[in-house]
Parts: C-alpha cells; structure tokens; sequence
C-alpha cells in the first residue's frame, strides 16, 4: 500500500508541475492584459470625447453651411440674369453690325453707281475708302461672333 501512494503522489506531482507552468504563464498574461486595459480604456475615453465633439460640431456645420449654400444661391442666380442679359445685348449688337454692314455697303454701292460716276472705281480702292475707324469696328464686330 505505501508502494501504491507513492506512485499515486508521483503521479500527483507530475501533473502539479505542469499545472504550476500553466498558471504561472496565464498569471503573465492577465498581467499584461490588465496592464493594457488602462490603455484600452483610455483609448476608449478620447474616442468617446472625439465623437462627443464631433456630435456638437455637426448643427454648426449644417448652420454654415445652409448659410453659405443661401449666399451661393443668391451669386448664382444673379449671373444667370447677367448671362440673360448679356446674351441679349451680344444679339442686338450682332443685329446692328449687320444692320451697320448693310448701311455701309448701300452706302458705297450708291457713291459707286454709274449714274453719279463716269468710271466705276476697283475694289481694292474700295476697301482702301474705308477709314480706319470702320474697319476697326468691322473687325471687333466680327470677332464678337
């Protein structure tokens, strides 16, 4: 029997020292996680003050921006009266250089009918007759369209 508890405590023994290792390195990690928890927590508390402010920040967000959306609408809708208008003044100015072209061609077919002169004058002289300032205005009316 003595024999028997012996082994039986052997036995024991052989099973306690890997129980030990076991509890030995598990203590070691619960230290490191405790260890951690402090940091996790701390993490956890500026992520909750972070989203806290950014909770706050959203209303005055939407506040500017409602008021700069407003301002922005009021440019845009008067620079679409502008293009209007401006659209229709490039209209009426291209209506009056063609009308202004035709005036001044009748113009010079009159000066240049046979009628008031002997000799029709050649083309060229035509295009020299023109005075600077009409062929300057011809030229930005043109470049206009």
């Amino acid at each position: 029997m003595a024999n028997l508890e012996l082994i039986i405590n052997i036995i024991i023994i052989a099973l306690l020292i890997p129980t030990i290792v076991y509890a030995y390195r598990l203590n070691n990690s619960l230290k490191i996680l405790r260890q951690n928890q402090n940091s996790l927590a701390q993490l956890v508390n500026a992520l909750n003050e972070a989203t806290f402010k950014a909770e706050n920040s959203i209303p005055k967000l939407k506040s500017v921006t409602e008021h700069s959306s407003e301002g922005l609408k009021e440019v845009v809708d008067s620079a679409k009266e502008l293009k209007d208008d401006l659209l229709f003044i490039n209209e009426r100015a291209d209506n009056l250089a063609d009308r202004l072209e035709n005036v001044i061609s009748s113009g010079r077919n009159i000066k240049t009918s046979p009628e008031i002169s002997s000799k029709p004058e050649p083309a060229e002289k035509d295009v020299s007759s023109r005075s600077e300032a009409e062929l300057e205005l011809l030229k930005a009316l043109r470049s206009i369209k």
